[in-house]
């Protein structure tokens, strides 16, 4: 275990060191290549998603997906050292992807080698190191749903100090244009277009959906972005403005669309409904086998690829959910360690009889 582990961190500091911006990840799909071949893992590819299944596959067998993504965001203005210069100082592993989510995608890359040749399985296992999280892009996990194994339970690796997140809040990008009737400012003539908006938007910051989720708590709308106008002696004939909605397992994306068009005015339209929120039973035998363990469950607010899986789902991982994103990323060595000690631990229980 103590070489599987130095080589996962080996590989994280390469991924580090290797630019992979979303929809680029073909550099990174090349290390993680390498590692499959040096660990005599036959694999496939498709665009720059690369998986594989266990030695003894049997097609009788419930399936457990692994997955992680190995694209980052782009660097923020912050950074004081260089994002891809991947060096340990006091423990911890500095660079971009470091924890959003090179270090759960190392400790899950070890995890399934662990298990690769294993015989008489309860489960098999297939794991995708998937591009295009960060961008929700469309080569990314959701591309690989129709080409590897049916999947029955997954576990998605994302930064959550190794606790369960056993349920996530799905995402509503909601486009908003009032339409109104321009005019002179100074007559006050027209209809203004501002204003219109301005009604659906103080419905959105009041409106409370009936129902809540147990684990997710209520569903959350916010006006993020709004742009009107080019003169300030011009009635503005439209108004546009962005609505960021999240969801909870209360309701699935659709429902949540449907009330907030059914008591509002303006034209306001999705961009996209498959970003549903996601869960799994509390008494499924995942999220039962690391609570044993002593790992403890909560809701997540923030969005992964768990959101176009239709299996149950569980997120977990090494890492701090409060370091994505961030500058100057890390993460702790001890907590790659860990959490691929933790990762081999949970499957043990599952999936040895």
């Amino acid at each position: 275990m103590k070489v599987l582990k130095n080589e996962a961190i080996e590989l994280l500091k390469e991924l580090i060191k290797t630019q992979s911006f979303s929809g680029e990840e073909q550099e990174t799909a090349q290390l993680i290549m390498q590692w499959f071949t040096q660990q005599n893992i036959p694999f496939e590819t498709s665009r720059y998603n690369v998986w594989a299944v266990n030695k003894h596959y049997d097609a009788s067998k419930p399936t457990i997906l692994l997955n992680s993504h190995h694209d980052t965001v782009r660097p923020n203005k912050g950074y004081t050292n260089n994002p891809l210069d991947a060096f340990v100082e006091e423990g911890k592993l500095f660079g971009l992807g470091s924890n959003d989510a090179g270090g759960c995608l190392v400790s899950l890359l070890a995890a399934f080698t662990h298990f690769y040749k294993q015989e008489n399985l309860v489960y098999n296992l297939v794991i995708v190191a998937s591009a295009e999280e960060e961008n929700s892009g469309p080569n990314g996990l959701n591309s690989m749903l129709s080409i590897i194994p049916k999947i029955d339970v997954a576990i998605v690796g994302e930064p959550t100090q190794m606790e369960m997140a056993v349920s996530e809040k799905g995402l509503l990008v909601i486009d908003g244009k009032s339409i109104g009737e321009p005019g002179h400012a100074a007559h006050g003539l027209g209809v203004n277009s501002i204003y219109q908006a301005m009604k659906d938007i103080e419905w959105i910051q009041s409106y409370k959906f009936p129902k809540t989720s147990k684990s997710l708590g209520e569903v959350r709308m916010t006006v993020t972005q709004i742009n009107a106008g080019r003169q300030h002696n011009v009635i503005p004939a439209e108004c546009d403005f962005v609505v960021d909605v999240r969801v909870t397992d209360a309701y699935s994306n659709q429902e949540v669309l449907t009330i907030i068009q059914e008591h509002t005015v303006c034209d306001l339209q999705a961009r996209s409904l498959r970003l549903n929120s996601s869960s799994i039973p509390q008494d499924h035998k995942i999220v039962q086998a690391g609570i044993a363990m002593g790992r403890k469950t909560y809701g997540s607010a923030t969005l992964s690829d768990q959101a176009v899986l239709s299996c149950p789902s569980v997120k977990m991982g090494p890492g701090d959910t409060h370091r994505s994103h961030s500058a100057d990323e890390f993460i702790y060595l001890k907590e790659i360690e860990e959490g691929i000690e933790i990762y081999v631990a949970l499957l043990t229980k599952v999936m040895i009889k």
